[in-house]
């Protein structure tokens, strides 16, 4: 397994344990569409959370949450609209993004950006 995939991982891994952690009920991880990714679907209490993860082990190429840009936020909420579109249930939702800070593979920060975009 590649580097960055394994880094990836974790830092997903980590996140879903912090949503968790937060109460959240997970619903969904790595959610395709379109060949388009939601990282992590989940309930917090009636409002749906589509959150996208970024890891990184320095800030050489700027914080975590600066690379979800709005491209990025586009291809997430265009997926976020087929699973609602699927789910309809759902009446509340909110984009948060988890940055997660890793120093040889161990978690050493997580940020947490409830609300990060719209």
């Amino acid at each position: 397994m590649s580097s960055k995939i394994s880094k990836g991982k974790i830092g997903e891994a980590a996140a879903i344990d912090f949503l968790k952690q937060k109460g959240h009920e997970i619903l969904d991880v790595n959610y395709r569409r379109e060949r388009k990714e939601i990282d992590i679907i989940s309930l917090d209490g009636r409002i749906l959370v589509f959150t996208e993860v970024k890891t990184r082990s320095n800030f050489d190429f700027g914080y975590p949450e600066e690379a979800v840009d709005s491209l990025k936020q586009e291809h997430i909420k265009s997926v976020a609209e087929i699973f609602l579109l699927e789910n309809e249930q759902y009446q509340q939702v909110r984009f948060d993004i988890i940055s997660v800070l890793l120093n040889h593979n161990i978690v050493v920060e997580i940020v947490h950006w409830e609300g990060a975009f719209y």
